[in-house]
């Protein structure tokens, strides 16, 4: 077996993993797309952006949500998909035993110091949410959408230097989304 050939088996790997995990999830808004969707919309971008010959990273972004949305844990990431890939996973997965508030304010607080790698991962989701916020709205009030979009930005400027095309894009993305909630 190739090198290429390796790299693809464990991408699909990670791909059938957590479309598995996500089986039964859904996308909030009105279309109500397979929840699968987003991780592997995660990766794509990340390929897109010049990180296609890192497949441990694309196999954490489309693993992202996994140990913070499902039954999945660190441990059987890392077992599975190696410690890298569990750390990058880990490094970007929200304590849900702590409140809602407290949980977003510390992914500001933190996400400066985590690696390059999960920064990525975080940015990447955060322009595949907005993208979503403006094309399949979910059933949230301006309120909260404006809410949403204001944090995001936080985060992005406690990453920024992470990867200017990435900011640059997030950043067009919330001027298309204000722009859009403001009736522009």
């Amino acid at each position: 077996m190739t090198q290429a050939t390796a790299s693809v088996s464990r991408l699909l790997d990670a791909i059938r993993f957590a479309a598995e995990k996500h089986r039964d999830d859904r996308r909030k808004g009105a279309i109500a797309a397979p929840y699968i969707n987003h991780p592997i919309a995660v990766a794509e971008q990340l390929a897109a952006s010049g990180f296609d010959g890192d497949t441990e990273l694309l196999m954490a972004a489309v693993l992202h949500d996994v140990v913070e949305d499902t039954d999945a844990t660190g441990e059987g990431l890392r077992a599975r998909f190696g410690e890298r890939v569990a750390r990058m996973v880990m490094d970007v997965t929200d304590d849900k035993t702590l409140p809602r508030r407290e949980r977003k304010t510390l992914v500001v607080r933190s996400i400066a110091g985590k690696s390059r790698e999960a920064r990525l991962i975080k940015l990447s989701d955060l322009i595949a949410n907005v993208h979503d916020l403006i094309h399949h709205p979910p059933h949230w009030t301006d309120t909260q959408k404006r809410d949403y979009l204001d944090w995001g930005e936080a985060v992005v400027e406690a990453l920024r230097g992470t990867h200017s095309l990435l900011e640059q894009r997030f950043a067009k993305l919330v001027r298309q989304a204000r722009a859009r909630l403001d009736g522009h």
